[in-house]
């Protein structure tokens, strides 16, 4: 899952992209809107969360207006401002949730997760191929009913193959999707993970070389 935290003060926007990544989500940070148009144009958001002020503007204005462009992104306010007419403005403009500062580093991740979950309701929480099961709301993969023991980068990278299965993935696209935009990762640190997933995936082997394309999640 990924996640853009828009927040000016850069103390703040360090602690909670670290505690977000720490959780194992992919987190891409701005300290400002326009750093936002520029994520948003090429990467899919699970979740957004928005410092109010910020040094271009109130960030409910802009969100109302992305709302109508189509933005359908579930997004968290934080702000310190904690008026009842605040927090309803909050919400008339497009925000699905309000966190006032100062807060609890647990309240804000239980609350990503959740607007997270919201965004991906409509894609399975369980996937399946095989022998190979991934309960994507607890992070947990298991074949043939073993429970395995993934990084959070290896997970990801799993779950887009089985999001996929049978197709073919290139690199790029495990790229763009599984690392945030602050990782700058190459083409090897792909295939170092694919291979730590085969070995600990065990046979009969599921994730296929295409040679010069990329890799197929498939029995055969």
């Amino acid at each position: 899952m990924r996640v853009m935290v828009v927040e000016d003060d850069e103390d703040l926007r360090f602690a909670i992209a670290a505690e977000l990544r720490g959780r194992g989500l992919d987190v891409d940070t701005s300290p400002d809107l326009g750093g936002v148009d520029r994520a948003l144009a090429r990467a899919r958001y699970d979740c957004a969360v928005f410092d109010r002020m910020l040094p271009d503007g109130d960030a409910i204005h802009y969100v109302q207006e992305q709302r109508r462009r189509g933005l359908a992104v579930p997004v968290l306010f934080l702000t310190a401002r904690d008026a009842p007419a605040d927090r309803v403005a909050g919400f008339a403009h497009g925000g699905d949730d309000y966190l006032v500062k100062p807060f609890a580093n647990a309240e804000l991740t239980a609350r990503v997760f959740a607007l997270c979950r919201r965004s991906g309701a409509a894609r399975p929480s369980v996937l399946r191929h095989a022998d190979l099961e991934l309960d994507c709301a607890r992070h947990e993969a298991r074949r043939a009913g073993v429970l395995l023991t993934l990084s959070g980068k290896e997970f990801a990278v799993l779950e887009y193959l089985a999001a996929h299965v049978g197709q073919v993935v290139s690199r790029a696209d495990l790229i763009e999707h599984c690392w945030d935009a602050e990782s700058d990762p190459v083409a090897n640190v792909v295939d170092s993970v694919v291979r730590h997933l085969r070995r600990k995936l065990h046979d009969p082997e599921l994730i296929h070389t295409v040679p010069g394309h990329g890799y197929r999640l498939g029995s055969s």
